[in-house]
């Protein structure tokens, strides 16, 4: 069981998720409701942008080229944000949708494209990204504990690329507004703010798709003593394998879940010597 300790003097902001990375495709965007390209310095408008209209971007030399409809124009901003001016609006690229704003950077290599978002609008696009709607909803808030966990623990961890995290699992799946379910949803707001601590650190909650009987200590896996983790029962014995087998498996979340278990006797037993801790 993980002791509860609601404190707030953690900080909270928005979240920095690299969706392309020195991409030198041209690349398709465009906003739900009327939206602007502006300087993300001086917040100067540089294009407007008609909604549900597909626009493609690219570096061409010093500059970008954006072109709809057959007509191209120059923008030659290195930093340039891509947002609906218009409440509600969403931003579309790599075929889904996002809340936030889109920021694209000109590299020496090409395009980095970032997704800034709230943390509670991130996590609501990992969990239906991580683990199946379908599952057990104390699962999805223990999912959700753990992605908001290792979130804030990892915020900066990519920054020599301009951003926090990718949106793959080499961090973690992350698909935006496209992936959300009303079900997800509801998990994510019922722990909203909730993160694991480890000696006053919020912890990167690891966690896989199965262990296969019993997880691993981080040691064992990375060389590395991570303390809070060491090898438990993961309750998925019928599934293969899958992952690292370090921290929380998804497979036996869910079947604890099944059995009864709360989100918070799921993380209790799966992260060892911490505590639950509200950021806001």
């Amino acid at each position: 069981m993980i002791i509860a300790c609601f404190c707030a003097n953690l900080p909270a902001s928005a979240i920095k998720i690299g969706l392309y990375t020195n991409s030198n495709a041209r690349i398709t965007f465009g906003t739900s409701k009327s939206g602007v390209i502006a300087d993300a310095k001086t917040g100067k408008h540089l294009l407007l942008l008609n909604r549900m209209k597909p626009y493609k971007i690219r570096k061409k030399g010093d500059y970008l080229q954006v072109g709809i409809d057959g007509k191209n124009y120059i923008i030659r901003n290195k930093k340039i944000i891509i947002t609906p001016t218009q409440k509600g609006g969403l931003s579309y690229i790599k075929k889904k949708w996002y809340k936030g704003r889109i920021v694209v950077l000109t590299t020496d290599k090409g395009l980095t494209v970032i997704n800034e978002v709230d943390l509670e609008n991130y996590v609501k696009g990992v969990v239906p990204a991580e683990m199946p709607p379908a599952w057990n909803i104390e699962a999805h808030k223990a999912q959700a504990i753990a992605a908001r966990s290792y979130a804030v623990a990892n915020k900066g961890k990519r920054k020599h690329y301009g951003y926090d995290l990718k949106d793959t699992p080499e961090d973690q799946a992350y698909y935006g507004v496209s992936a959300e379910t009303a079900r997800t949803n509801k998990a994510v707001d019922a722990t909203k703010g909730q993160v694991l601590v480890h000696n006053k650190k919020v912890i990167p909650a690891y966690y896989h798709a199965s262990a296969g009987g019993w997880t691993l200590p981080a040691k064992k896996v990375w060389g590395k003593e991570v303390p809070y983790t060491v090898s438990v029962r993961s309750f998925d014995e019928k599934v293969p394998k899958n992952g690292h087998r370090v921290g929380m498996s998804q497979t036996g979340a869910n079947v604890l879940a099944n059995r009864g278990y709360s989100a918070y006797q799921i993380l209790g037993h799966f992260y060892k010597n911490v505590m639950l801790r509200k950021l806001y």
